[in-house]
C-alpha cells in the first residue's frame, strides 16, 4: 500500500502533468497536419531545436523570450518541411527523417561553435521557466497540488486542447482542413486552397513542437543536452495516431504516455531495475501503435465498403432482355 501511495500520490500527479505537457503540445501540433493527411514525424527534430533555442536565447534574455525563440525555431524547420513536401513533392516520411537528422546535426554544430562542447550547454548557461503560484487555490487537496507551481506552458498545453477542438469544428479553416484530409480532390473541386491549408497546418505543428521543446528544457533542468528529447517527438506521433488526431482522444493518449513516463521515474526511485522501468513508455508506445493501426485499418475497410455500396447503388440497372 505504501508503494501504491507513492506511485499514485498527489505529488506524482503533478509530475505526470509535467511529463504530459511537452508530449501534448507536440501531439496537438502534429494533429493539425495529421487531420490534413500529412504525417509529420519531424516533430522530434522540431522539439530538439526548440529546446536548444529556448535555453540559448532564454539564458541571454529571459525565459519568456526563450519561448518565443523556441516557437520561431520550430516554425523555421516546419517551413523547410512544408517546402520540401508541398513545393517539391518529396515523400513526407523521408522529409520528416531528414528534419530529425538536420536538427540533431545542427544542435551539435551550434553547441560546438558557441560553447565548445558538442554534448551540452555549459553550467553557466541556464534558463528556468518561472512557476505560477496559485495562492489559496494551491491549498486545495489534490487539485491544488496538481496545478500549483506549474509553468505557463503547462496551462497553454491544457488550453490548447479545447482551442484545437474549436478551430477544428467551429472555424472555416478547420472545415477546410478536415475536407482536405478526408478527400483532397473533392476539396480542390470545391475551391479550397489545399496548398495553403496544408502549409499552415505544418507551420502550426512546428511552432507547437518548438514550445514543447522549451517546456522540456526550461521547466526543470534549465539546460540543454543534445539528446534530451529522447524520442518524445515520436511518442507524440504515437499519441496523436492513437487518438486519431482528435482533440480529447489525443489528450487521453498523451495522459497514458505521461503516466507511463512518470511511473517509470517513480519505479526507478523505488529501486526497480532502471533499464526495465525506462522501457515502460516505449512498450506502451508500441502497444498503442498496434491498436491504432488495427482501428485505422478497420476504418479504411468500412469506408471502402461504403464507397463500393454507394457505387453499386448509383450504377444503372441492366437493361431487360
Amino acid at each position: 500500500m505504501d508503494v501504491l501511495a507513492q506511485l499514485f500520490g498527489a505529488a506524482t500527479l503533478a509530475v505526470i502533468l509535467l511529463k504530459v505537457t511537452p508530449i501534448l503540445l507536440a501531439a496537438i501540433g502534429g494533429s493539425f497536419t495529421q487531420t490534413g493527411n500529412v504525417l509529420n514525424i519531424g516533430l522530434e527534430g522540431m522539439m530538439l531545436i526548440g529546446a536548444f533555442a529556448a535555453v540559448t536565447v532564454g539564458s541571454l534574455t529571459n525565459p519568456y523570450v526563450g519561448i518565443l525563440a523556441a516557437f520561431a525555431a520550430g516554425a523555421v524547420l516546419a517551413v523547410i518541411f512544408a517546402v520540401a513536401s508541398l513545393n517539391f513533392k518529396a515523400d513526407v516520411i523521408v522529409v520528416g527523417i531528414g528534419i530529425n537528422l538536420l536538427a540533431a546535426g545542427l544542435v551539435v554544430l551550434l553547441l560546438t561553435v558557441l560553447y565548445g562542447n558538442a554534448g551540452a550547454t555549459p553550467p553557466s548557461v541556464k534558463a528556468h521557466l518561472p512557476k505560477i503560484d496559485l495562492g489559496v487555490v494551491g491549498d486545495i487537496p489534490v487539485l491544488g497540488t496538481l496545478l500549483n507551481d506549474q509553468t505557463i506552458l503547462v496551462w497553454i498545453a491544457l488550453l490548447a486542447v479545447p482551442a484545437y477542438a474549436f478551430v477544428l469544428y467551429r472555424t472555416p479553416y478547420g472545415v477546410h482542413l478536415r475536407a482536405v484530409g478526408e478527400d483532397e480532390p473533392a476539396a480542390l473541386a470545391a475551391g479550397i486552397n489545399v496548398f495553403r491549408v496544408k502549409f499552415l497546418s505544418i507551420l502550426i505543428s512546428g511552432a507547437f513542437a518548438g514550445i514543447a521543446g522549451a517546456q522540456l528544457a526550461m521547466a526543470t533542468v534549465g539546460t540543454f543536452t543534445s539528446g534530451m528529447t529522447a524520442s518524445r517527438g515520436f511518442i507524440a506521433v504515437a499519441a496523436l495516431t492513437f487518438g486519431l488526431a482528435r482533440p480529447y482522444r489525443t489528450l487521453i493518449a498523451c495522459l497514458i504516455f505521461g503516466v507511463a513516463e512518470a511511473l517509470a521515474d517513480q519505479l526507478g526511485l523505488l529501486g526497480v531495475n532502471s533499464s526495465l522501468s525506462l522501457t515502460l513508455p516505449y512498450i506502451i508506445t508500441i502497444v498503442a501503435l498496434v491498436f491504432a493501426s488495427i482501428r485505422i485499418r478497420a476504418a479504411l475497410k468500412a469506408r471502402t465498403k461504403r464507397a463500393l455500396q454507394a457505387a453499386d447503388a448509383a450504377a444503372p440497372a441492366p437493361a431487360a432482355a
